[in-house]
């Protein structure tokens, strides 16, 4: 039926009426594209012939619906018959009439595009060499040339991979063509070899850079063809990316030289010589390196390249007072239609910034050398090029930003210092800019002070004056667009959260006039911002309740009235409603005692929206922040209301809702608890109950905190502390009892406790048994976790110290006869009561209970490890307790009691790390004697022992830093690998995140440590990578002098040593053993840490090819860091991550496909799962880099993953985390 139905059409497309033909081929076209629609071999031939045929009618329309019923005709025909489609396609572009190859072209393509990719074998053996005979034949036309180049550039870009054999051929061809004398045969020759260079071999890619330089060596060739030539340059290197970096050599010099010596009017050669330059320094990092200098200085002079110009303004005469210039003559009103430098320039801004974004260790020589020069580029006359100066600025700005994370600006070779110098500059520059004409101008110079700010926050305390009439022009200018506004606002807004109050106060008048206004705006983004630096206005205007000079009560009611007219405007934006909220409660917050009467009509408003489920959350945060203000504010006329409201929104699903509501209740039960009815307390007790569960801690937290709140209150009655009691008791006994309890949550823990007993008239007795009842073994549960045993402890400690000396001492004399009780069977117990005693004897002296440490030292005795665990650990907490009296028994014990050292050392730990952490001294006869212990022990056999002595040794190291560094520095040459081991680890244990002593004096004999990472010792060097790592995270500005040193041989340690893998023989198999597994992943850590920490000291380059790569494609455990390392090098170092993304594309690829064993157990299936989820993770970072689509194998990679349903499944959640 469909068939006599296709006969029917067919016998119509052949008709002489025009229409009659159009309407046959349109029904033609909706036939093809049904699903259903099948085609047998005679029909199959009768389409082709007719369609091919139909390309030729004379009316375009026709002709114009042939090409497209191609597209689903090719993909339901056989193998033979495309072919012979394409061959007569061939023919009519090749040798048919000219008024048919734009035709046959597009139908060519059509072609192309649409065959399946297991046909395209077939239809290139017989396409290419045509398309080769097209483009270099004898006698054919320029337009012949631009078809076939156009039609390779396709088949190229999608089955370059499977034409190898035709590649030579080809490139000689496509070589030829760039000698051509039409422009544009040349331009989509350049076009066709960047497609085609991204498939070709090493050696095939050095043969066309080989060419295209010898072509740049002929001094004699036309401008023209040495500036296709150069192009040709430019596009090779962004096809190829890291591949070109080999031909740098050859290529960069030439470059450089044509830039420098062409004549003054080729301005088009300087800027393809400059874009050239910019695509090596984005995708070829690593080589590049030699050339970086002579690359800045060629930038910084065609940056301000302008032949026909001549700028005679003084810069130095401008004043800030003078507004009105733009009526002047300035540099801007000078135009020359054929003036073609501004390319130059252009293209010299955006080569800066290739050296900016890719250079990060040459961020302070841009400082000294280009900063200057970009601020006087800000004057550019070009708008478009003014806007690229901006943008490589705001580049400058936010790599400084990068680089220089957690440095402070005080060291004068630090990119921030630098920066700091040139701040006035930068704002004098700016302001002129601000009083251009161009919005756009405008809006770039908002853009750079809004960076500026980002990276020095408090930077323009100095010029806020002269940035004010700017501002206001802005905001105020009818000329003004939103986009311009909100630029304004937003500065506005971050310039009074950085800096400090009195620094606005002369300008407030002036600042708030304009933002006021932009408050009533219609358009919602701009009013949103508005609100937004009102609510900064506020805390400037009025920073503290106490008075600073400044007198705001004029600014009081512009501002709450601007504001009111938001808040009571219900036809309007979402994102305007919350702002208006927000800023109502710090209005109110700020300046309640100035809005008497205003009062009674806003806070009713502000109550009404919590009923509203799309303001509901703002509002309540509103609220706590008025609770909180220091002018206690009256909330009489809507306090009831409120609370109940409050109480309410603690039953609903919405958990951030929940977590709001309970830090605006406990708020508002501080500041006006004696106001609130008990009746609502009890309600809210009952609900409190509800959220007090071990699946959420942070909610947890909230909730006990509220209840101890409720008990410490003046209000608290006996209703109150039995509700408290029957509901809240039996859900903390509940939670005290799991393992994941920590935290903010073990705190309010403890202080409920406290507060029952203290407030809430509990019995101690009765509580303490609660207590300890719950560490009993009970046949449902089971025994109790030991973590939940500690968190039991430190609660009995906190109700012991809170009942009184008299309660405290006997708990203590029951504790002890537990101890005693020694029948073995209950070690629960036994545990549950040395931990209690350790938590109490570190808060109170317990040297009243005579003998007690020998008590506690008699469980070391115990079979159970866990009660030699806590026994030591109850020991050293009780010499916290009482240094003088139980430290030397401790000292002693080790000396004495060789089979215990391990335990004993432990408990001296408790004690040393308390102290380091009090920052309490030692007596010196005790720290000599600490020493000449802990050193005597840095050789032990065992492991565990050496750990322990070494932190003990880093934590003392904090304490008498005088004595500690030069001891651990003479054991850094000790024959002993073991010794050396421990004093890395050492000093690895004092590195903590303060500020201390220790720093100034070890950070000259820092090196003395960390070049350990050489030593033939395994151990050691893992110990110093491991302090290496320490340093970078936690004080980076004490290594980084040392980091060109270290990196060399940090990178050294990533890579698989043969000598450390050896051969385990198990009679029926053997096992492979690497010993360097755990140095590369602690390696491989560190370089992790020091990316983020120290990246101006680091050339990511250098680490990716080999490093990187090598990770990728080993161990388990490498692989997973490896992904987070390239996911972070591909947020912070996008180009040098870029420039070899084809290399890194293979090992990804291998990760994501492994298959596990058929006999593999459950484990290894889900560590591949994992595995799988982590390599996506990094894949999903590559793919926002800019420009990730240069790289064919990693779109190849892409599609293969969408083949894959249930990897593309995978990677589509990952996105959307």
């Amino acid at each position: 039926m469909a068939n006599l139905q296709v006969s029917g059409i067919i016998e119509k497309m052949t008709g002489k009426d025009k229409d009659f033909r159009y309407m046959a081929t349109s029904d033609l076209l909706n036939e093809l594209n049904k699903e259903s629609f099948k085609l047998d071999p005679d029909l199959e031939m009768k389409l082709s012939s007719i369609i091919l045929k139909q390309l030729d009618d004379v009316a375009g329309d026709v002709s114009g619906l042939a090409v497209k019923c191609l597209a689903p005709l090719v993909k339901k025909v056989g193998e033979e018959r495309i072919v012979e489609m394409a061959n007569k396609l061939c023919e009519k572009l090749l040798h048919g009439k000219d008024q048919h190859r734009d035709t046959a072209s597009i139908a060519l393509r059509t072609v192309v595009a649409q065959v399946a990719p297991s046909l395209a074998p077939s239809i290139l053996v017989t396409l290419t060499p045509q398309m080769i005979g097209g483009i270099s034949g004898q006698g054919m036309s320029a337009g012949i040339k631009c078809e076939c180049l156009e039609i390779m550039c396709d088949v190229v870009q999608k089955y370059g991979s499977l034409m190898a054999n035709d590649h030579d051929k080809l490139l000689n061809a496509l070589l030829l063509q760039l000698g051509c004398n039409q422009a544009t045969v040349r331009k989509k020759t350049v076009t066709c070899i960047a497609s085609l260079a991204s498939s070709l071999s090493d050696d095939l890619l050095a043969k066309a850079t080989a060419q295209v330089v010898k072509n740049l060596s002929n001094k004699n060739a036309k401008s023209e063809i040495t500036r296709t030539n150069i192009q040709m340059i430019g596009a090779l290197s962004r096809s190829v990316g890291y591949r070109f970096g080999t031909h740098l050599g050859n290529t960069v010099p030439v470059l450089i030289s044509y830039c420098t010596s062409a004549s003054e009017n080729d301005e088009e050669l300087r800027e393809y010589s400059l874009q050239a330059l910019e695509s090596f320094l984005l995708r070829c990092p690593r080589d590049i390196s030699p050339y970086c200098d002579e690359i800045l200085s060629l930038t910084l002079e065609y940056i301000s390249y302008d032949p026909n110009f001549t700028d005679n303004m003084d810069e130095d005469t401008d004043d800030e007072t003078h507004e009105d210039e733009e009526d002047d003559e300035s540099a801007n009103d000078y135009t020359d239609d054929e003036d073609a430098s501004w390319k130059v320039r252009r293209a010299a801004a955006k080569c800066l910034a290739g050296v900016i974004v890719s250079r990060s260790e040459m961020i302070s020589k841009v400082y000294q050398e280009a900063c200057p020069k970009l601020i006087d580029r800000f004057k550019e006359r070009e708008e478009n090029v003014k806007m690229d100066v901006f943008n490589t600025f705001i580049d400058l700005l936010r790599q400084t930003g990068n680089v220089t994370k957690g440095q402070t600006d005080t060291d004068e070779s630090s990119a921030k210092w630098l920066l700091k110098q040139e701040v006035s500059k930068i704002v004098k520059s700016i302001n002129r800019q601000l009083r251009e004409k161009s919005v756009k101008t405008k809006v770039g110079a908002f853009s750079v002070l809004r960076e500026l700010v980002v990276v020095l926050p408090d930077c323009l305390a100095d010029h806020i004056g002269s940035l004010v009439p700017g501002i206001e022009r802005a905001l105020n200018d009818k000329s003004s667009t939103s986009n311009l506004k909100i630029e304004a606002l937003v500065f506005t807004k971050l310039v009074l959260a950085s800096h400090a109050p009195s620094v606005f106060h002369p300008y407030i008048k002036a600042l708030s006039s304009p933002v006021l206004a932009a408050v009533g705006e219609r358009y919602y983004k701009v009013t949103a911002e508005a609100l937004r630096v009102c609510g900064e206005l506020v805390r400037v205007v009025r920073p503290s309740t106490q008075g600073m000079g400044f007198d705001f009560k004029p600014f009081v009611h512009p501002i709450y009235h601007a504001i009111m007219s938001r808040l009571t405007n219900q036809d309007q934006d979402q994102e305007v409603k919350e702002c208006a909220i927000t800023c109502m409660g710090l209005v109110i917050s700020t300046f309640g005692d100035q809005l008497g009467a205003e009062l009674s009509s806003c806070l009713p408003v502000l109550v009404d929206r919590m009923g509203n489920e799309i303001t509901r959350l703002t509002a309540v945060k509103a609220f706590a922040v008025i609770a909180t203000s220091p002018l206690h504010i009256d909330l009489s006329c809507v306090l009831d209301h409120l609370i109940a409201e409050l109480t309410g929104f603690l039953r609903k699903a919405n958990r951030v809702l929940r977590q709001a509501t309970l830090i605006t209740m406990n708020t508002l039960v501080t500041a006006y608890g004696d106001k609130i009815d008990s009746d609502a307390y009890e309600v809210i007790v009952v609900e409190l109950s509800s959220l007090i569960c071990v699946s959420d801690l942070h909610m947890t937290a909230l909730a006990l905190e509220l209840c101890c709140t409720l008990m410490t209150g003046k209000s608290c009655s006996e209703n109150i502390s039995l509700a408290v009691r029957n509901k809240v008791l039996p859900q903390a006994l509940t939670l005290v009892k799991s393992p994941l309890l920590q935290g903010q949550a073990l705190l309010a823990l403890q202080g409920f406790f406290e507060a029952l007993v203290y407030h809430a008239n509990t019995s101690f007795y009765t509580l303490l048994d609660s207590l300890l009842s719950c560490a009993k073994h009970s046949p449902q549960s089971g025994g109790v976790p030991k973590q939940a045993l500690y968190s039991i402890a430190q609660c009995v400690a906190v109700l012991c110290l809170a009942a009184g000396d008299e309660n405290c001492s006997s708990t203590v004399k029951m504790l002890i006869e537990i101890l005693k009780d020694d029948s073995g069977t209950n070690s629960a117990k036994q545990h549950l009561a040395l931990l209690s005693i350790g938590e109490i004897g570190r808060r109170k002296d317990l040297s009243a209970h005579t003998g007690i440490e020998t008590i506690v030292i008699e469980s070391f005795q115990s079979p159970f490890e866990e009660i030699k665990s806590a026994a030591s650990y109850a020991l050293g907490n009780i010499a916290i307790g009482n240094l003088s009296n139980y430290l030397p028994f401790i000292l002693n014990q080790i000396d004495n009691q060789q089979k215990k050292q391990y335990i004993l050392l432990h408990s001296l730990k408790e004690v040393i790390v308390r102290q380091s952490v009090d920052k309490a001294d030692f007596q010196n006869s005790s720290v000599e004697k600490i020493l000449a212990l802990l050193f005597n022990h840095c050789e032990s056999g065992e492991e565990g022992v050496r750990n322990v002595v070494a932190e003990c040794l880093g934590k003392m190291a904090l304490i008498e830093p005088e004595k500690l560094v030069p001891a651990l520095k003479v054991r850094t040459t000790s024959p002993a690998a073991f010794t050396r081991a421990t004093v890395v680890t050492a000093v690895k244990y004092s590195v903590v995140e303060r500020p201390e002593k220790l720093d100034e004096i070890i950070f000259p004999e820092i090196s003395s440590f960390l070049m350990l990472i050489k030593d033939g010792d395994r151990h050691v060097r893992r110990a110093a990578v491991s302090a290496l790592s320490t340093f970078a995270h936690y004080k980076p500005n004490l290594i980084k002098g040392l980091l060109s040193e270290l990196l060399p041989l940090l990178y050294d340690q990533t890579v698989i040593k043969k000598e450390l893998i050896r051969t385990v023989d198990l009679g029926p198999f053997k096992h492979v053993v690497d010993d360097g597994l755990e140095l590369r992943k602690a390696a491989f850590e560190c370089v992790f840490t020091l990316l983020d920490s120290c990246l101006d000291q680091l050339n990511p380059s250098s680490f990716i090819i080999p490093f990187l790569k090598s990770g990728l494609e080993d161990h388990y455990d490498l692989k997973m860091i490896c992904h987070l390392i390239l996911s972070l090098l591909a947020d912070k170092c996008p180009s040098a991550v870029l420039a070899v993304l084809d290399s890194l594309v293979e090992p990804l690829q291998k990760t994501i496909n492994f298959k596990p064993k058929q006999d593999a157990v459950k484990q290894e299936h889900d560590r591949n799962e994992d595995m799988i989820r982590s390599a996506l993770r990094a894949i999903s970072s590559l793919d926002r880099i800019s420009g990730v689509d240069y790289s064919h194998k990693f779109k190849s990679l892409v599609a293969e993953m969408k083949r894959s349903e249930p990897l593309w499944g995978k990677y589509q959640t990952i996105r959307n985390e």
